[in-house]
């Protein structure tokens, strides 16, 4: 074994091979042919000294030496890239790329938070991923991101999680539904109503059932819709009602097309979080974003909509805590 004769080329090569588990899928990624690619891991097993991947059938699998060094590979890439990122931050500024994941509701306010940021760091080259739930548990899990935006965090992975943004889940419902104008609505009454809901996974369809649960009630799914647009032209339609962040519903709300419920136990007050892997050294960049969502990302979001959203009165209801399975 003599690890001294790997090149930076080759652990770029063996870490597409070990996220892929593919020859074809790591050659086109890192434009080489098939042939080309398998020469070179090859190479890199004969400087190990070992066996680094495993054929089984028509799958790809890494061995225990493989595992081992893509997450070194990982290690070596990670950090070579944040030290780029800080050189030129320490040359010019906060500048370079910047890239987030976030679930799919955080598309409703990060775009303008990541805008007011980029007026002041116009050097910084964002690239926003919005995305389901178990995907971006995948990408966070793969380290793609600097920061993932996200209110369910994963018990099983060592996070670094920083809340920065209340997320209230409101009840929403037409605006000619019997229910609309009653006052200090019970939960018990919900329960006779058709829920449009999210899928299984869905934190807010968590938090509801917990709601209930935690209230001896049980609120079943009449529909599940796969987005939160799907479900409120559901309920516009007046195939029923539905718990939706506050955050989703400003156009709706100012043209009257939905009605928040005035609904016992709510809103239900969830919180957003800027989560990265513990182990993860933030570039100067990453960093810099990570401190205006803290500092300044709820302020600004409230004075956006400062005027647009209005809760029922009566709506000052104790949080429940965040979601964590």
């Amino acid at each position: 074994m003599n690890l001294r004769h790997i090149t930076l080329h080759q652990l770029r090569l063996f870490h597409s091979l070990g996220r892929h588990l593919s020859f074809t899928r790591a050659a086109e990624e890192m434009h080489l042919s098939q042939p080309a690619m398998s020469i070179q891991i090859k190479r890199l097993e004969e400087s190990v000294g070992m066996p680094l991947v495993e054929k089984m059938g028509k799958r790809l699998f890494l061995s225990d030496a493989g595992r081992e060094l893509f997450e070194a590979s990982r290690d070596v890439l990670d950090r070579l890239k944040v030290l780029n990122e800080d050189m030129i931050g320490m040359e010019e500024g906060v500048k370079g790329p910047l890239n987030l994941a976030a679930i799919t509701t955080a598309k409703y306010f990060m775009p303008y938070l990541l805008g007011v940021f980029m007026r002041d760091y116009p050097g910084v080259e964002p690239n926003l991923t919005i995305t389901n739930q178990a995907k971006v548990v995948g990408r966070l899990e793969e380290n793609l991101d600097d920061l993932v935006i996200m209110g369910t965090i994963p018990e099983n992975m060592d996070l670094e999680a920083e809340y920065f943004l209340d997320n209230p889940l409101v009840v929403v419902a037409p605006p000619d539904h019997p229910l609309v104008g009653r006052k200090n609505i019970p939960l018990e009454r919900l329960v006779e109503e058709r829920f449009i809901s999210r899928e299984l996974g869905s934190g807010t369809r968590e938090a509801r059932r917990r709601l209930f649960a935690e209230h001896g009630l049980e609120s079943k799914a009449y529909m599940e819709l796969g987005s939160g647009e799907a479900i409120k032209q559901a309920v516009m339609a007046g195939l029923g009602i539905s718990v939706l962040s506050i955050h989703n519903l400003r156009l709706e709300l100012e043209a009257g097309l939905l009605v928040v419920l005035d609904v016992q136990h709510f809103p239900l007050v969830r919180q957003w979080y800027a989560v990265h892997l513990k182990s993860k050294k933030l570039s100067n960049t990453s960093r810099r974003f990570l401190d205006f969502l803290l500092q300044d990302g709820a302020r600004i979001w409230q004075e956006i909509n400062a005027t647009r959203l209005v809760f029922p009165a009566h709506s000052a209801q104790p949080a429940i805590q965040p979601l964590t399975n």
